[in-house]
């Protein structure tokens, strides 16, 4: 209670000062402290890292509860931090974490908020980062991040006004860089951006270069995408003998009249650390952060302690010291470094993976965690869909607000770096699947809300089965007779897709929502899915059919009593073939579009012949056995053993599927299915529980014949790809003497392909996982890990996770494309990657809540955009407002410029007025001005500092003005955002 009586007096205090005179303080960049131009100037950065979970849950951190896993409490470190800001206009602090901030903020009265305003609005407390959390930048998909930015920024706006807006991306804790993030900052108007991991060796070099900042080029297809990017000197938690947190146990300053008074020797030791930074950094400015992992929660200590470290170091100005030093921020910082007029180098790949040294590789987290991994891509699978229903049903009451916006949130919290990575401790990864689970079963509230608007099923139960990867549904395990599943498609464009649904094994007739049949057929599932331990087997097979959907579409299943026609078709069961049965020595699998060979003798894939190219590819199963990994790293301690070639198969044969079951031990099996009219092979694992015999890394290999030369691809967070060279890395040589696999190993968010002159193979995945290429014409991917430990590389020992789920059973798929080389040939890759990435929604109601009298309710037709254009984005914005987000997926080799109006689009939408901001949705793209930076070897330095605005005329119009005035070009890879405001 102390501090927070303390608070509100100081508040008190300030609130008086300030009406008894109109404070001239200006926020931003012109509040940034003086700096003198003959010295070295020390930006002193006070912060705190507060994880949103990782040892600790959520709320426990926020807190302070469970002191006994790690003291850590936010709320306090706020309070503090506020009290001590208060007590000197000098001071300043920077906020990088909105969720926690957004929550301490409910709690506080109107004085202190007024407090906290101000503060704000005079740059003393600065926001850098603002997403709703730090998110991983190898694990996470594009669209999360945009959106989990757009949360916190909008939160910023909306409380302090543009003051608040952070000019600077602080990722100073992810496991590694990813190039798309670097993009997205630049896309949404921000100057730059800091992080403090990079691999040993490119730490090393850079020290010795003067290249600890640079200027990223992020994107092969935006040119504008180019983002001043600086490595900080040390560890962002280590200052080495200046943290004066109560955490620590660095020494005071100790000033008075005392014999322990260690002035001199305080200082004499900051200067030379000062020195040692100075001499790595192109100018007369170094940023020099005081802080750490839940610092500041007894703020008045650490300030107390910085207040005499400035007033110390700069008394020795007078005796011809050149150091000048004073509270600062990383914004201000980075405005010091910009008007220095200096050239940087030029980085274009990533930074991954990250080494702390030659034994670490950090590279098993992009695949820890499977199962949560999948279901975060369920989250914003909901999250999509129900953002996209509340505008066309106009949802707006407050529950229904507030079950989008948890769901919002949640799904922030969960792109956090010790969440998607899967790094978390097991209670922790309990408690973000529960928060999780509730908020996907509030967006399906309001999915349900919505359709009951749009669709002639007023009264549809419209129930989502989040069980249906293990095909379980609690609607349909007694009878799928007199069914309706309501489909919803998130994309732009009408897709045809399959659909699966739980049944029991009988007759059943689909039709669409005009009475016409739609050819359908029943197949068993997997008896390894029937025999899941917490799975209840009254349905045993699935009913599939293919559906045609533009926004939604409804489809009606029937139980026939007999077969009436061949619009009815239960597949029967070609053949199961024995392991090494020597009779027939190839099973053939065959659609008019793909044909698969499989070895009988040895039960694995044995040949691919699709889009006109035939090639022998043999995919298997393996196992890194390891005893040195982590959840973080992953480290070979043995070569990897393939699994033997003695796979029992069962092969099934219709019309719509053609499946070949195969079991390859007790604890792995797989499902490798094609369906008509699709050009792409499906590969549906399952793996687990992993035998505890020793920690094992599981992975799969598709080996080919491809003449890859050392080379394949790897996505960057689900938009642009990368060029990956086997044991090379863009700027340094790496160290893998100790783990040449573990160090070739990069994230894969949804595909990695190699290719050779003629022809080109492609795997796309349902969630994130470590590939690489450790041979030409082979692609591999870590599907699954036991692991006995989180203990994070380098960090203390008692953070052994004892409870850390061994039995856990892994389920996904992957995706097979075998295509010629041709210009043209990866845009069915791209479409490919946003089907699966976002595919039909299925809801379930009874039939006999169709009111046939009831009339769908018309909806926007997105089909007016390119084919390459992307509804990235339709959601709810303020009560008025709606946001529209359209991306050209297709980057500059594969696509061109493509234009459209979209009118028409923005009256179905009931538009009064639109207006184009930046990226993240929350500034005018009009007020768009960031910092531009000059790149060694592209010309002359200018005299003047430079500036990066929009490229093209923002778009800004409303309904009474001509259509053309609403017409929109994109460039390859571009992404544009609006805000419409409703009738």
């Amino acid at each position: 209670m102390k501090y927070l009586s303390g608070l509100v007096l100081f508040a008190a205090a300030a609130l008086l000062l300030h009406n008894a005179r109109q404070s001239e303080a200006a926020c931003g960049y012109e509040s940034c402290p003086k700096t003198k131009s003959n010295m070295i100037n020390i930006h002193m950065v006070p912060h705190s890292h507060d994880d949103v979970g990782w040892l600790k849950t959520v709320d426990q951190y926020y807190y302070g509860h469970k002191s006994n896993i790690q003291h850590a409490g936010v709320q306090y470190i706020i309070d503090t931090v506020i009290s001590e800001l208060i007590k000197d206009p000098k001071r300043r602090f920077i906020q990088v974490e909105t969720s926690f901030f957004a929550k301490w903020w409910q709690e506080q009265s109107e004085t202190v908020k007024q407090v906290v305003k101000k503060l704000v609005n005079e740059g003393r407390l600065e926001f850098a980062g603002g997403a709703w959390s730090m998110n991983d930048e190898a694990a996470v998909n594009y669209q999360s991040v945009i959106d989990q930015f757009t949360l916190g920024l909008k939160w910023l706006n909306g409380t302090f006004g543009a003051c608040a807006r952070p000019r600077v991306g602080w990722q100073i804790d992810p496991f590694g860089h990813s190039r798309e993030q670097a993009s997205l900052y630049a896309q949404m108007g921000y100057d730059g951006e800091f992080f403090s991991r990079m691999d040993h060796k490119d730490k090393a070099r850079r020290m010795e270069d003067l290249s600890l900042e640079m200027i990223w080029d992020a994107s092969e297809s935006l040119s504008d995408a180019k983002l001043f990017t600086g490595l900080l000197y040390s560890s962002y938690w280590e200052t080495s003998g200046f943290c004066f947190d109560v955490l620590c146990r660095d020494d005071p300053i100790i000033d008075g009249d005392s014999y322990d008074n260690n002035v001199q020797t305080r200082v004499d030791d900051f200067i030379a650390y000062a020195d040692k930074v100075a001499a790595k950094f192109r100018t007369t400015h170094i940023m020099i952060p005081l802080g750490g992992d839940f610092q500041y929660e007894d703020a008045h200590i650490n300030y107390k302690n910085m207040d005499k470290l400035i007033k110390y170091v700069n008394a020795r100005q007078a005796n011809g010291s050149h150091y000048n030093i004073f509270y600062s921020t990383p914004g201000c910082y980075l405005n010091s470094v910009h008007k220095g007029l200096q050239s940087y180098p030029n980085k274009t790949q990533d930074f991954f993976p990250y080494a702390s040294d030659s034994n670490s590789f950090w590279t098993g987290y992009y695949t820890s965690r499977p199962t949560q991994k999948r279901f975060e891509r369920d989250g914003n699978h909901m999250l999509q869909t129900a953002k996209q229903l509340s505008v066309f049903a106009d949802l707006k009451s407050e529950q229904q607000k507030e079950d989008l916006d948890y769901l919002r949130q949640i799904m922030g919290v969960m792109q956090n770096h010790a969440a998607i990575t899967g790094t978390e401790k097991q209670a922790v990864s309990n408690d973000y699947d529960r928060l999780l689970y509730d908020g996907i079963i509030g967006g399906a509230s309001n999915a349900r809300d919505a359709l009951r608007v749009l669709t002639n099923l007023p009264e549809g139960e419209f129930e989502s089965c989040l069980q249906l990867n293990i095909s379980e549904c609690a609607f349909t395990q007694d009878s799928a007779d007199d069914l309706v599943v309501t489909l919803f498609n998130p994309l732009a464009h009408t897709s045809s897709q399959y659909v699966r649904v739980p049944v029991k094994e009988e007759n059943y007739q689909v039709t669409d929502e005009k009475g016409r049949l739609v050819a359908s057929e029943v197949v068993p599932v997997a008896w390894q899915v029937l025999a899941l331990r917490f799975r209840k087997n009254t349905t045993q097979h699935e009913l599939v059919f293919k559906a045609s959907v533009n926004k939604i579409a409804s489809y009606h299943i029937k139980k026939v009593v007999r077969r009436k026609s061949n619009a009815i078709f239960r597949p029967k069961r070609l053949k199961k073939v024995v392991t090494n049965n020597d009779e027939e020595s190839e099973t053939v699998l065959q659609t008019s579009l793909i044909k698969l060979v499989i070895d009988n003798n040895s039960g694995l894939l044995k040949t691919v012949e699709m889009n006109g190219v035939v090639e022998d590819i043999e995919q298997n199963f393996g196992v890194y056995n390891t005893k040195g990994s982590c959840l973080y790293s992953f480290r070979e301690d043995e070569p990897m053993s393939v699994l033997s070639n003695d796979v029992k198969l069962a092969v099934y044969d219709g019309d719509l599927v053609k499946e070949v079951h195969q079991e390859f031990n007790e604890w792995i099996s797989q499902v490798i299915r094609i369906y008509k009219g699709v050009s792409r092979v499906e590969f549906e694992w399952l793996i687990g529980p992993i035998p505890q015999t020793n920690p094992k890394e599981v992975i799969t290999v598709f080996d080919s014949g491809i003449s890859s030369d050392g080379t394949f691809y790897t996505d960057s967070n689900g938009r642009e790809t990368i060029k990956r060279e086997r044991d090379k890395r863009e700027d340094f040589t790496p160290d893998l003497e100790n783990q040449p696999t573990s160090g070739n190993y990069y994230p894969v968010t949804s595909r990695i392909y190699l290719q050779d002159n003629k022809k080109r193979m492609v795997l796309l995945n349902d969630r994130s996982q470590g590939g690489t290429s450790m041979n030409d014409g082979e692609l591999e991917l870590m599907l699954h890990r036991s692991v006995l430990s989180t203990n994070e590389v380098q960090s203390v020992a008692d953070l052994f996770d004892s409870d850390l789920d061994q039995g856990r059973i892994a389920h996904g798929k992957l995706f097979l494309i075998l295509n010629a080389l041709a210009k043209k040939s990866t845009v069915v890759e791209r479409l490919s990657e946003k089907e699966i990435h976002l595919p039909f929604w299925k809801f379930f109601s009874s039939y006999s809540k169709v009111n046939r009298n009831a009339a769908a309710k018309p909806l926007p037709d997105f089909n007016l955009l390119p084919k390459s254009v992307h509804l990235l984005t339709l959601e709810p914005f303020t009560d008025d407002e709606l946001l529209l987000r359209v991306e050209n997926f297709l980057d500059h080799i594969e696509g061109q410029v493509v234009s459209f109006n979209i009118r028409q689009i923005f009256d179905g939408l009931g538009g009064v007025e639109i207006r184009e901001t930046t990226l993240d949705g929350n500034m005018p793209l009009s007020e768009m001005k960031r910092f531009k930076f000059h790149a060694e070897g592209s010309g002359a330095v200018s005299t003047e500092a430079e500036f990066y605005t929009a490229a093209h005329k923002p778009l800004s119009a409303d309904s009474s003005m001509e259509a053309s005035e609403f017409s929109v070009t994109l460039n390859p890879m571009q992404i544009r955002t609006f805000i419409i405001r409703k009738k």
